[in-house]
């Protein structure tokens, strides 16, 4: 049993490996003045504590520009020159940076600046637009987030509604096409609410290169619905390549064609949740267990259900309940990897509850198995 487990686990890495290269990294820029709420706004999308404190590697050599690499988002910012008294200086070292760049891995270039203006500073200054100017002839998009707004019965401050209106007049070329009003943390004491986050996440999504957007739906913590998304694409393409091989039905038996079908399937949407690779392991080791135990006992009830089974049309069937079983197991899998992003399984530094994964996983495979059985017996 422990050479078996042992065996899974290191297929399943390899498989994780290769999920966690071709999603690859979301890079965003930061700017704006100090203390405007940048580290508290990364944070409010992408996680808590992902703004670090600490310095990460500079872009090129000898550069004010650093690179924090976090999972699926690298965060670039810059450290000893401030914006708004060396503009100069930091749009030469991003200028050189961005042609540097072009000739690196798409994950390895520059994708979206985000540059943040405190909402209630009731000023927006000439060299601040022509900074943004700048980030976009270089070739960075930018989003402008005006941070920290107050908003009182569904009604922004009118002193930030006035800020956005003065910055619109400038006729900047921002992503959206205007600014985004925000404020990134609910503030329980005076009953400020957090709102706008999302709104920043769409324009981004909108400006990011289409080869990024893997990354920037795994890094960001706000939009399940993308999330979601993304998990039913790999869900559908795993069930049609399962389908295509025709191979045995029975999950992780003999199966040898579907188990890297299946394992990638598992792997990618580990890499959606931000599962890491020892959680996700025991999880699918659970969860691949219990659909070996669920799939054998309902088996045979699929066969009786098509024409032909036991005869040259057996093909058929193995191909119909092979995706139909990859279908169910990514769906069962998903609510997995949704619940453990949550903690429910465990928290961060617990143990992993491997009975409540496979109570989890297995309720879901059984609903998901009977729905596909009955989509097949109106056909």
């Amino acid at each position: 049993m422990a050479g078996g487990t042992d065996w899974f686990k290191e297929s399943f890495r390899g498989e994780y490996d290769r999920a966690n290269a071709a999603v690859g990294r979301f890079n965003l820029a930061l700017f704006g003045k100090t203390g405007v709420g940048k580290s508290t706004l990364v944070n409010a999308i992408f996680g808590e504590e992902v703004a670090r404190t600490g310095i990460g590697a500079p872009v090129t050599k000898g550069s004010h520009l650093y690179l924090d690499k976090i999972g699926f988002l690298g965060l670039v910012d810059t450290q000893g020159l401030e914006v708004g008294k060396d503009n100069k200086e930091i749009l030469s070292e991003l200028d050189k940076a961005m042609r540097e760049m072009r000739r690196l891995p798409l994950s390895e270039q520059l994708h979206v600046a985000w540059y943040c203006v405190r909402g209630m500073d009731r000023r927006f200054e000439d060299s601040e637009a022509a900074f943004i100017r700048r980030l976009v002839e270089i070739g960075l998009p930018v989003v402008l987030v005006l941070t920290q707004v107050p908003v009182r019965d569904g009604e922004y401050h009118p002193d930030a509604v006035e800020l956005a209106r003065i910055i619109e007049t400038q006729r900047l070329p921002l992503a959206g096409g205007r600014p985004f009003l925000t404020n990134a943390r609910e503030d329980p004491f005076s009953g400020a609410e957090a709102h706008g986050l999302q709104d920043v996440l769409d324009a981004t999504f909108r400006v990011a290169p289409e080869g990024v957007q893997a990354a920037l739906v795994a890094a960001q913590k706000i939009d399940h619905d993308r999330k979601a998304q993304e998990a039913q694409r790999l869900i559908a393409t795993a069930a049609a390549s399962a389908g295509a091989a025709a191979a045995s039905p029975i999950p992780f038996s003999d199966a040898a064609m579907l188990v890297p079908i299946q394992l990638g399937m598992m792997a990618k949407i580990a890499q959606i949740y931000s599962v890491t690779f020892d959680r996700a392991a025991l999880m699918a080791i659970a969860s691949t267990t219990a659909a070996t135990t669920a799939g054998r006992a309902t088996f045979t009830g699929l066969l009786k259900m098509v024409p032909g089974a036991g005869t040259l049309a057996g093909g058929l069937v193995g191909a119909g309940v092979a995706s139909t079983f990859t279908y169910a197991m990514g769906q069962a899998w998903v609510v997995v990897c949704q619940r453990a992003a949550t903690g429910s399984f465990g928290g961060l530094g617990r143990a992993l509850d491997s009975d409540a994964v496979k109570e989890a996983f297995t309720e879901e495979f059984k609903r998901r198995l009977h729905i596909r059985r009955g989509d097949r017996q109106s056909v």
